[in-house]
């Protein structure tokens, strides 16, 4: 796990946004978080979350703090509902990674309009919702193919 959070910080950080314009940029630490949610205790993964938050906060932020507080309210919900959720289905991944970058678009949306005098961000952040939301939808996607999601096959 440690090193799929270094890998996708360093591609977040470093090489993706040297090929791939912001709006199309998946939210790689997002998606780990969510992960964290589905997989791990509240004590393990809520400091995780928030240090993936603040992680995304150094490197492609202007507001530190922002993203760490969204993805600590994000991965509170998905925990809250994830024991009564199959977390080995890979379209509910996808579903609730979907989910979640709407979730966190929007608090980050609220916090930076009480806490700033931008008027024009709303548009900002609205303009950049639904690429941000289907490429995140899409490397989701791959993340399912992986051996986590797969069903537990029974042993006779």
């Amino acid at each position: 796990m440690t090193l799929s959070i270094l890998g996708a910080v360093i591609l977040q950080a470093a090489v993706l946004p040297m090929y791939i314009d912001s709006f199309f940029k998946p939210d790689l630490l997002l998606i780990i978080m969510v992960v964290l949610a589905l997989r791990f205790s509240y004590g393990t993964g809520a400091p995780l979350a928030w240090l993936l938050g603040l992680l995304k906060d150094i490197f492609s932020s202007l507001y530190l703090g922002l993203n760490a507080f969204s993805f600590l309210i994000v991965f509170f919900i998905i925990r809250s509902v994830a024991d009564r959720l199959y977390a080995e289905s890979g379209f509910l991944y996808v579903v609730t990674v979907a989910s979640a970058t709407l979730t966190s678009v929007a608090i980050n949306l609220l916090l930076l309009l009480l806490f700033t005098d931008t008027p024009t961000i709303a548009y900002s952040v609205a303009s950049g919702l639904l690429p941000h939301l289907l490429f995140n939808a899409f490397a989701a996607s791959l993340v399912a193919l992986l051996p986590l999601f797969a069903p537990a096959k029974e042993v006779a």
